[in-house]
């Protein structure tokens, strides 16, 4: 078992953080050599819990300890052994609430052997890991319930004995806070359960002795027997067979014992259920917050990475900033459960950890009417310059934009018979592909050029040029935006991923470069991308017009994949914000203040800050909820299917009323101004303008879903310190916007490097909370948190 033997679970965590690393360098050197002038960039976490051990082999001596005796401004105090602004060492610190540590400190961690306790009394006494009760350790709680045993990150995971508050006990194995394995429990009134468990009920072979001596041993599953097995007498009678607590699934065989003056024969094995209807597992002591939730209240030092942000700690050595990437402190190390038992003949624990979030999120609030008093107006994003960097003479990536406009006007304006809609099976084959190579001097087939030697690869050409069809693309337009005179403009900064975007200059397309595996992917689901475009119009997926490939010749011989594909947010309107959603909580947040986003900002899901409300009219006559969520599930069912994950719905939003002062205008206010002087020439849309384009029908083909969308924003605010708090809370608030949405990264597969990572973030952090899920889970959750934000204007 994992939590028999920390060896084995320091070095499983040692060989994934290994792993990572060894795909870091592998990226690195990949990238490196990508993008011919620009290096990749790959954002740190620096997870400070996995560097713990890292930072602990540097040892004591390179800091400068110290004794303190300090009074912290909140009233906090703390005295022991302190280094770098932080304790480390032995030392004390209690809580103005009454919450007290007394032990080992690691760089203002609670780190080796400590003891918390707590107001009511409780007390934790054993071993801490960057601030959470990690390795042997025993929980007293004020109302004399205990647990001795091993705990993982604040949950019980191991071997080790509960004894309950109302005389219950239980000896075994634990995983993730749940029985699971081996183990013994036994009520106060001394019977007991022996065998296997799962997920906190029993479940498997075991056996159940009553006080007076019957038993009952055989096969369970969820807490009642389910398979067969034997219920015994003390009197040695014994009735055998298959059990079910549907009695139509039951059959069975007594058997009387010689020495039985009882025949039992009128015993109704269905009693057995009713028998056990009186055993359930005792629910645990719920406790009102964790050690790795008790705050800090000293300060980052200003040496090193930090500096200059006072923000305050946590136990777990962790910044308090909504969505920063902790642990899953929800989860308690005590309690087993809520609920009550009930009469269904049961042995199980109910939910884990229901009425502690309650309680967590309760914590330190402010009421939802003093946090609504203190919001602040809405502001426009301050107005940003053209996006990107034109690519002139003279520019790092000037070549490669030639030999792109060179391969794209070859390939598009090549003559070619016309396409049916109808393709081929070989038009999809992976082995479907050009080459075409382009000599300064020109050839037969190309033209002579300025740029260097190079090869130019087309992808299953046949199957892009018919989704070009599809998508109603003219081939001169689409020559004319990536080939004409104007040039392209590169994006400042790559994308996470480590791939670099460009525009046209007319924005009607982006190109972002690729990696050889996502190039795989998207050949692989070609056959179901195709079809599925064909078959739904409303489909929210991106668009993607053409998949090509740069080689250049010589001694370089550097490759660069790139896609062509459509810029959503390409409007007459000025797009004010942009949000990048994926339904997941774990690092989902921008860090900027408000005064630095722009127009071009993209936030994250703990940055969004309103309910999108789709106008009724719309919904009525074209059934617009139902339309939108059944392509939403069209469209993951399509992904899901694929064993794709990682994607995302990103959501532009227009503000028709904006003041002079740069003020968003709640609707139903009164408006003097419509716009604003930097948006002059931006077209505005009023309430009764909005009214009138969805009354007349001639006009409803201008409403594409995603595209150019009336709608309202409900304004929703976050209670403090929720940081499990997804989807805000609405407080009446309403804006009349223009909406732009649809899906976006979906190329990304379920690999091993996300298997990974999603097996190593799981063990540390909440699993609901991370991006990298099966593809299956990652669409489940998707929909739901779509289906949370949007919603019909009433």
């Amino acid at each position: 078992m994992i939590g028999k033997d920390s060896n084995v679970m320091k070095a499983w965590e040692f060989t994934v953080r290994k792993t990572h690393a060894v795909a870091k360098m592998r990226a690195n050197s990949i990238f490196g050599t990508l993008s011919l002038a620009n290096t990749y960039v790959e954002e740190d976490n620096n997870d400070d819990y996995d560097d713990d051990d890292d930072e602990e082999e540097n040892g004591r001596d390179s800091l400068e300890i110290y004794q303190a005796d300090k009074v912290l401004p909140n009233g906090d105090y703390y005295t022991g052994e302190w280094a770098d602004n932080f304790p480390h060492g032995i030392g004390k610190y209690l809580w103005t609430d009454g919450c007290m540590y007394v032990g080992e400190w690691y760089k203002g961690k609670t780190k080796g052997k400590g003891r918390f306790s707590w107001p009511s009394g409780a007390t934790y006494e054993g071993d801490f890991k960057s601030g959470f009760m990690d390795g042997n350790g025993t929980y007293t709680g004020f109302n004399g319930e205990t647990y001795k045993g091993h705990s993982v990150m604040n949950l019980k995971h191991g071997h080790g004995l509960k004894s309950y508050v109302n005389g219950d006990w239980y000896e075994g194995e634990w995983k993730r806070d749940l029985q699971e394995g081996q183990g013994r429990y036994e009520w106060k009134d001394e019977s007991y359960y022996v065998g296997e468990w799962k997920n906190g009920s029993v479940w498997g072979k075991g056996t159940f002795v009553w006080a007076n001596g019957n038993s009952f041993e055989g096969s369970w599953e969820e807490g009642i027997p389910k398979g067969s097995g034997t219920f015994k007498w003390l009197d040695g009678s014994y009735y055998e067979g298959n059990w079910d607590k549907d009695a139509k699934d039951h059959n069975g065989t007594f058997y009387p014992s010689e020495s039985s003056e009882e025949g039992h024969f009128d015993w109704d094995p269905q009693e057995l259920y009713n028998d056990l209807s009186g055993y359930v597992v005792c629910p645990g002591e719920k406790v009102s917050v964790l050690p790795s939730q008790k705050r800090l209240a000293v300060w980052r030092s200003t040496k090193g990475r930090d500096s200059g942000k006072n923000r305050r700690m946590s136990l777990d050595g962790r910044v308090s900033s909504v969505g920063a990437e902790r642990p899953n402190d929800r989860m308690n190390l005590w309690n087993s459960g809520g609920g009550e038992g009930n009469n269904s003949g049961c042995v199980r624990t109910s939910a884990v950890g229901s009425d502690l979030d309650q309680e967590l999120m309760a914590m330190q609030l402010d009421s939802l009417d003093e946090i609504v008093a203190q919001l602040q107006p809405l502001k426009a994003p301050k107005k940003s310059k053209r996006q990107g960097e034109t690519i002139c003479k003279g520019h790092k990536n000037y070549e490669l934009m030639l030999n792109l406009q060179l391969g794209i006007r070859h390939s598009v304006g090549r003559p070619a018979p016309a396409a049916s809609l109808d393709l081929k099976p070989s038009a999809f084959d992976p082995k479907e592909k050009v080459w075409t190579r382009f000599p300064p001097e020109g050839s037969k087939y190309t033209p002579p050029h300025p740029s260097c030697d190079f090869r130019w690869k087309d992808y299953c050409p046949v199957v892009f040029r018919t989704l070009r069809k599809l998508f109603n693309v003219d081939s001169a337009d689409y020559m004319l935006s990536i080939c004409g005179n104007d040039a392209l403009r590169e994006l400042c900064s790559p994308g996470k991923s480590g791939s670099f975007f460009y525009l046209t200059d007319d924005d009607r397309y982006m190109i972002k470069t690729m990696k050889k595996a996502e190039v795989k992917v998207l050949i692989k689901m070609l056959p179901a991308y195709y079809n599925h475009f064909r078959s739904h119009e409303n489909t929210l997926l991106t668009k993607y017009y053409g998949l090509h490939c740069v080689k250049l010749t010589g001694t370089a011989q550097k490759k660069v994949r790139f896609i062509i594909m459509g810029n959503l947010f390409r409007s007459s309107y000025t797009i004010h914000r942009r949000f990048d959603l994926k339904g997941s909580s774990l690092g989902r947040t921008t860090d900027k203040p408000e005064a630095e986003i722009s127009e071009t900002t993209i936030l994250k899901d703990l940055d969004l800050n309103f309910i999108f409300r789709l106008h009724k009219s719309w919904f009525q006559e074209f059934c617009s909820m139902y339309l939108l969520s059944r392509q939403i599930d069209r469209d993951c069912e399509l992904l899901e299917q694929e064993g794709i994950m990682d994607y995302s719905l990103l959501v532009g939003i227009h503000f028709k009323d904006i003041s002079q002062d740069g003020d968003i205008i709640p609707s139903g206010e009164s408006k003097t101004f419509i716009g604003d002087s930097e948006n002059e020439g931006t077209p505005h849309l009023r309430r009764e303008d909005t009214d009138q384009l969805l009354l007349d029908p001639s006009r409803w083909s201008s409403i594409v879903l995603g595209v150019n969308m009336p709608a309202k924003v409900e304004r929703t605010v976050r209670r403090n310190d929720i940081e499990l708090q997804l989807v805000g809370e609405p407080i009446g608030e309403f804006y009349e916007v223009v909406l732009f949405f649809g899906i976006i990264d979906i190329l990304q597969d379920y690999d091993i490097s996300k298997k990974l990572e999603h097996a190593y973030k799981s063990f540390q952090y909440d699993p609901t909370s991370i991006s990298a899920v099966d593809p299956r889970q990652y669409s489940r959750r998707f929909r739901d948190f779509i289906f949370k934000i949007f919603t019909e204007d009433s």
